[in-house]
């Protein structure tokens, strides 16, 4: 039996005075026809997880989406609030729903698409999420799977997603091995600076630092690139990107030099923006070394969040330090680190400000937080380290 049935946007649950039901799912028109839509809409599955370290592919999807219009967040244990409140404290006007019943009488009509937005560890579906995603099938809805789990491969899944003219798209699935690449040293062509977003643990901000230096870049006129290398930047419409940690360890170096390859001969951009994976320090991840060896980042942004005590699912593994991962990365690569970002979980605005003046003057680097922080201080980042950036848009505008 469901926790809740409606889905209430969190403007009228903190508004004590307000017109008489402002709640969306009364208000808003029908869903137009399928066919009338210019962009797919969705229903983001993240059950007890949404805001928390294993809902970081519906907390993204939240933030940023290109290629969905998001419609609701299912998790009962946060029904009725909005979803951009609870990341960022920002309306989004995207609603958290009980269960699927209450997340389809909010839409009105049935969506295009059902995501499975929690990235658990095992990288696998329980019995319960199974029963669920085969219902949103039989319900007419296609499904967005992030998962080490292929789910076209999955005999049940198969049969009713081709009985209900559904379509299943598995993220994480490579090429296949005859088309898979290795390293060819293409890279050293390429004229424009690459700039690789590395953190000190996974799950702890890079992909949203990624985007948002992209976005940053892009609005005071430095043409800049991302290339994702996790399953939660391709859901989310990257143009250019790869599930790296599903690809054969063999290709990883190779399909990512190929990838950022493809970004600069598409699009000639003046920066190319690689999003990181785990940290190299971390033992369970070797994604960060791929991405080393296979993007071969002229410069390197730092993530860390300050007020984690241990690894993300590690409790016995202490955090390093900024200082030793940046020294580590740079024995390990031939690259500098420019500069540092900050996650601010569990934080205080003063305590993100004592940290930034802290760091800033233990590592001599610039350091921001690219969320609660003006988008300034991330151009000026990459600015000072690459100040001919600032010379072509001069050159652009003259």
């Amino acid at each position: 039996m469901p926790v809740r049935q409606a889905c209430v946007p969190s403007h009228a649950l903190l508004e004590t005075v307000s017109a008489p039901s402002s709640d969306r799912a009364t208000l808003a028109p029908p869903k137009p026809p399928r066919q009338r839509s210019t962009t797919a809409t969705a229903i983001v599955y993240c059950e007890a997880e949404f805001g928390a370290l294993d809902g970081k592919t519906a907390n993204g999807l939240v933030r940023h989406s290109e290629k969905y219009r998001i419609l609701s967040v299912i998790d009962s244990t946060k029904a009725g609030l909005d979803a951009g409140m609870v990341l960022d404290n920002i309306e989004q006007a995207i609603p958290i729903c009980a269960d699927l019943n209450a997340a389809l009488k909010q839409a009105g009509s049935i969506p295009d698409y059902f995501i499975f937005g929690k990235a658990p560890a095992s990288g696998m579906l329980s019995a319960q999420e199974r029963t669920l995603m085969l219902k949103a099938i039989k319900l007419g809805m296609s499904i967005v799977n992030g998962l080490h789990e292929f789910l076209n491969d999955d005999p049940e899944f198969a049969a009713a997603s081709s009985a209900h003219n559904t379509t299943i798209i598995d993220v994480r699935r490579p090429r296949a091995t005859k088309d898979l690449r290795v390293f060819s040293g293409s890279l050293t062509t390429m004229a424009c600076p690459r700039l690789a977003v590395l953190g000190t643990d996974c799950a702890i901000g890079k992909r949203t630092t990624c985007t948002a230096l992209t976005r940053a870049l892009n609005a005071n006129g430095i043409k800049t690139v991302m290339v994702g290398t996790g399953q939660t930047g391709l859901i989310q419409g990257a143009r250019y990107g790869l599930a790296l940690d599903a690809v054969p360890s063999q290709f990883c170096a190779g399909e990512l030099e190929a990838t950022i390859m493809e970004a600069y001969e598409g699009e000639a951009p003046d920066v190319i923006v690689i999003e990181g994976q785990g940290a190299l320090s971390h033992p369970a991840y070797s994604t960060s070394s791929f991405i080393l060896r296979g993007s071969s980042p002229h410069a390197v942004i730092l993530q860390h969040a300050p007020a984690r005590a241990h690894r993300c699912d590690f409790e016995t593994m202490p955090m390093p330090t900024p200082a030793s991962e940046i020294n580590l990365i740079q024995t390990f690569a031939k690259t500098r680190v420019i500069g540092l970002t900050l996650n601010h979980e569990n934080m205080s605005d003063a305590e993100v400000t004592a940290a930034i003046t802290r760091y800033e003057r233990e590592l001599r680097i610039p350091v921001t937080d690219a969320l609660t922080r003006s988008q300034d201080h991330l151009v000026n980042m990459v600015l000072s380290a690459f100040p001919e950036l600032a010379e072509r848009v001069s050159q652009r505008q003259e």
